[in-house]
């Protein structure tokens, strides 16, 4: 079995691992970061193939978790969008410009975010009723945005924030989409040749680690007051969009 021995990429897929496991937890977002953190040393297609399966195994354990806390009609909706998304990013990946995707979700994230704050302080909300249309909407959204560039999250994040789920129920729901997206974007990336030995050898060795993140994670938001929580999440989307419209912007403005 071989291993990367870059350690620049150790350096960087130590604190990517770390942060997915807090956002397999349950603080979703934060592990964003994961991905484009490793894109610094390789492209971002090969740094996805390698933590997908960290992902998948993380999933597991969140679904495990919170197997008593999701909402079904919200997973009803949302998969089956994120489906249509996965498919269409299959068969668009040699054409879409990744950077372009970042910023889209960017910016619109961010006025998501403001908007959000805006209704916080002025406005109390009470808890939505799940909507087809929009679920189908940005859950293809999700489905595309996860397969091209692993931003998944933010669109999303759109949709079931909105919601306003109690905390523990938010919190499973993301468990149980996330892994079924997961999930389906092992066929396009096996089509897409980016699984490797060598990758796969390097995803064993940070399990470990993937795993220990992923119990602190459940622990942390178990211990953390339901609206505390909330403003954390909206928190980091706001710190992952700017940093998704920052590198957008950086690759455009290089062509």
């Amino acid at each position: 079995m071989t291993l990367i021995t870059d350690p620049l990429f150790y350096a960087l897929a130590i604190p990517a691992v770390i942060a997915l496991g807090l956002s397999k937890g349950g603080f979703a977002g934060v592990g964003q970061m994961a991905t484009p953190m490793l894109a610094l040393v390789m492209p971002p297609l090969e740094a996805a193939a390698i933590m997908l399966p960290i992902m998948i195994v993380q999933d597991a354990n969140a679904v495990w978790v919170y197997r008593k806390d999701w909402n079904r009609r919200v997973v009803a909706i949302v998969i089956p969008g994120a489906i249509i998304g996965i498919g269409v990013a299959w068969l668009l990946a040699a054409y879409i410009s990744e950077a372009a995707v970042r910023v889209f979700i960017g910016v619109t994230t961010i006025a998501f975010v403001a908007y959000s704050v805006v209704r916080l302080l002025l406005i109390p909300r009470e808890p939505k009723h799940p909507g087809v249309a929009a679920g189908v909407f940005w859950g293809a959204l999700s489905g595309f945005t996860s397969t091209i560039c692993q931003a998944g999250g933010p669109p999303y994040q759109m949709y079931v924030l909105g919601l306003r789920l109690p905390k523990m129920t938010y919190v499973g729901t993301n468990a149980i989409v996330f892994a079924f997206i997961n999930w389906l974007k092992v066929v396009p990336y096996f089509a897409l040749g980016q699984f490797t030995t060598e990758g796969f050898g390097t995803t064993l060795a940070l399990l470990p680690l993937a795993i220990a993140a992923n119990i602190f994670g459940f622990w942390l938001v178990r211990v953390t007051p339901q609206e505390i929580f909330y403003r954390i999440t909206l928190g980091i989307m706001l710190v992952i969009s700017i940093e998704l419209t920052r590198e957008g912007m950086i690759v455009l403005l290089r062509h």
